[in-house]
């Protein structure tokens, strides 16, 4: 087993008298690693904990090196601009000269294999090729840690094949990847191992294969049983 790129001890997030996320621990070790559960069990809140867009009321996190990160999220949010526009604003947040910008951004969308529309306005492009920008606005900055938010959740199957092949191409230039979904498929195509979250706490930590063939614990069959027809 590799070493732990990220260990969670005891994490926590209560909003009023909810507690969404309940007493995390874990160690993430992993290259590719899918949450799973339940709907309201917590995964997207635990990957914007892990991100840092929000702020844990106790716990922590402990990341042995630092990694560089971007997140995608189900809804990419696209700037009212062309493609290519998208995909330079992130480089030039993070202070990339102007020509260095152009150049990751044009890289990046064709290896999305958008570079054909990079001046076509991002918000009439359609729900795949807008999340395929986000993919390459991602991609461009070259992080070390991929976190995605059900990526394909609103997408056809076509649209979703595509970003699947984007994702692993993703990892295979060296990336970790950390990402929820709803497609059990998906998770078993992508994943080396399973986080599963029901009710706000970690309930089943193994890998993929085990946990679609052999489910240790009662949360976990009982979510296949519902999902798998």
């Amino acid at each position: 087993m590799s070493a732990a790129w990220l260990a969670v001890d005891r994490l926590s997030l209560t909003e009023g008298s909810t507690r969404i996320i309940d007493d995390v621990s874990l160690q993430l070790d992993a290259q590719r690693t899918v949450v799973l559960g339940p709907n309201g069990a917590g995964k997207s809140t635990l990957l914007r904990l892990i991100h840092g867009l929000l702020h844990p009321t106790g716990g922590s996190l402990r990341w042995p090196q630092a990694l560089t990160q971007a997140m995608v999220f189900q809804r990419p949010v696209m700037l009212r601009t062309t493609a290519l526009a998208n995909v330079i604003y992130g480089l030039k947040l993070k202070g990339y000269p102007a020509a260095e910008c152009e150049r990751r951004a044009r890289a990046a969308l064709a290896h999305v294999d958008l570079e054909a529309l990079a001046k076509r306005p991002a918000r009439l492009l359609s729900g795949g090729e807008q999340q395929r920008v986000a993919l390459a606005r991602a991609w461009a900055l070259e992080p070390e840690l991929l976190i995605l938010d059900e990526p394909t959740a609103s997408l056809d199957p076509a649209s979703s094949r595509e970003v699947e092949r984007i994702i692993k191409a993703i990892a295979a230039s060296g990336a970790r990847i950390l990402m929820t979904t709803h497609n059990l498929g998906q998770a078993r195509r992508i994943g080396e191992e399973i986080v599963f979250i029901d009710r706000g706490r970690i309930v089943e930590q193994t890998p993929v294969e085990q946990f679609f063939t052999q489910p240790q614990t009662e949360a976990a069959q009982r979510f296949l049983k519902e999902e798998i027809p």
